[in-house]
């Protein structure tokens, strides 16, 4: 081929891909959305493979597992699942019973399936979990292993009715957070002391490499009760966890998640529901979720260790869930230095006074992030307590958070809201001068009982369509 036709024919592949990516971009024009985004969700919940199990069953007794909730199964537990992976995967059953074990590691084509009135009982105990590569508030490290863990795995699931107890609370994992609530008192050693979990946050801002941020025995940080960390195709269906150590459900860079009619019961420090983290196309729907602290909160990662790994979560359902007690019902943040876009939130019901908010948004300079594309509709709220819409730029938590890396906030939508007791405010929303809070739109929403209509700063276009806040109309904002 000749230099002009080899030039001519990049050109005319330059010409292609500039066209795809317009196509691409299509939904958006100069950084605000257009269209109907709700087909675009439709979209991705077709496009989300679904499991496939081979019809053969594993049952753990006879592995050696013993129901008596004091014979340690580990073992049982390893050998089943490594049985049924060898042999092309299938069902790992868990019978009627309680079953007392160390962590539980997953392998692809493994569906560990707990029959009507099973319980697994995770060990208390720090020496039966070994150090894996797993991640700590949104930071990557060496730590305890999750309690159910499963690392580059494909076509995973964790099925029935039985139920998952982590059996934490104040005389175990929950005392090391270093809150006086859950037991902790004067002397106790606690992730707060200054060699634990500032330690691996300073690690992360110098670009120590993750093999040698080893953590585990004496560095008190409690491990994650299940998480997919780099795994494709997973199913979590209709099983009941309670009294997690720490973050409960967390899929961590992984990609097609179903998480359905999932019951979630724990109110132990930082016992977030669910955390999709780096994270792509993941439906949560039919669940409950009673909890700790955020029901629902997205992540993509802290700070430096965010930004080093730099995949955004994106393309994330919340359907027909229920949100009980929690700081709030669906959450953004805080960990999300890698950015958020396209969440879907459609047809749940929120409702606790020990509720504090119903949709948010939390970054700060220090964490940075663009969250952008957020769409919510057809929310039935009952009782929160501060307000049903916070965006909040300046989250502060663990002293001074602020930094170099400006937030952005952008393009969240409310549509068919209905709240009974709205708290402090209606809308919640602070942003910079150089970032300010950017295309918000309220429609057909009805807030009761709220204290004060709003509180904002540093905003530019708030829409506010047929929306009523303590019974008058609510006028839009377009500085």
């Amino acid at each position: 081929m000749s230099v002009y036709k080899a030039l001519k024919a990049n050109l005319a592949l330059l010409v292609i891909t500039g066209a795809l990516v317009v196509m691409s971009c299509g939904s958006k024009i100069s950084g605000k959305s257009v269209g109907n985004p709700w087909e675009k969700m439709d979209l991705i919940v077709k496009s989300i493979p679904q499991v496939n199990f081979l019809n053969k069953d594993y049952n753990i007794k006879d592995f050696g597992a013993v129901a008596d909730g004091v014979t340690f199964n580990t073992v049982a537990f390893e050998k089943a699942i490594k049985v049924c992976a060898v042999n092309g995967g299938g069902r790992v059953v868990v019978p009627e019973g309680k079953y007392l074990t160390g962590p539980i590691h997953l392998d692809s084509n493994v569906n560990l399936h707990l029959e009507d009135n099973a319980e697994i009982l995770f060990s208390t105990n720090p020496k039966d979990y070994p150090i894996v590569h797993t991640s700590w508030e949104g930071t990557e490290l060496m730590n305890y292993s999750p309690l159910i863990y499963a690392k580059n795995k494909t076509n995973v699931a964790i099925t029935g009715n039985g139920t998952l107890n982590g059996q934490a609370n104040s005389t175990n994992w929950w005392v090391w957070s270093g809150g006086k609530s859950y037991g902790w008192q004067k002397g106790i050693p606690s992730q707060n002391d200054p060699t634990n979990r500032e330690v691996l946050v300073d690690m992360a801002e110098k670009g120590i490499p993750v093999s040698q941020r080893v953590f585990g025995e004496g560095r008190y940080l409690r491990p994650n009760f299940i998480e997919f960390f780099e795994c494709n195709t997973v199913l979590i269906k209709d099983i009941k966890v309670i009294n997690a150590p720490f973050w409960i459900l967390h899929p961590i860079k992984s990609n097609n998640i179903t998480i359905d009619g999932v019951t979630v019961n724990s109110h132990g420090p930082n016992n977030d529901g669910c955390d999709p983290e780096y994270s792509q196309n993941i439906i949560i729907k039919n669940c409950v979720f009673n909890t700790g602290d955020d029901c629902i909160a997205i992540k993509s990662g802290r700070d430096a260790d965010g930004r080093r790994v730099a995949i955004p979560s994106k393309n994330i359902i919340v359907q027909n869930c229920k949100m009980v007690d929690g700081h709030g019902g669906v959450v953004i943040g805080s960990e999300i230095s890698a950015g958020v876009n396209n969440v879907f939130v459609e047809n749940c019901v929120m409702d606790s006074p020990n509720l504090d908010r119903a949709i948010r948004i939390k970054t700060n300079s220090r964490r940075g992030g663009i969250i952008e594309d957020v769409y919510v509709r057809n929310l039935e709220v009952g009782t929160v307590k501060e307000c049903v819409l916070k965006l909040n730029m300046f989250y502060n938590v663990y002293g001074s958070q602020t930094g170099n890396f400006i937030p952005v906030i952008r393009n969240v939508s409310l549509e068919n809201v209905k709240v009974k007791k709205a708290g402090k405010y209606g809308v919640w929303a602070e942003g910079y001068k150089e970032s300010p809070v950017e295309n918000i739109t309220l429609k057909n929403v009805v807030i009761e009982k709220a204290d004060s209509v709003y509180l904002l700063k540093n905003i530019k276009n708030f829409n506010f369509i047929n929306t009523y806040i303590n019974d008058k109309k609510v006028e839009s904002i377009k500085n």
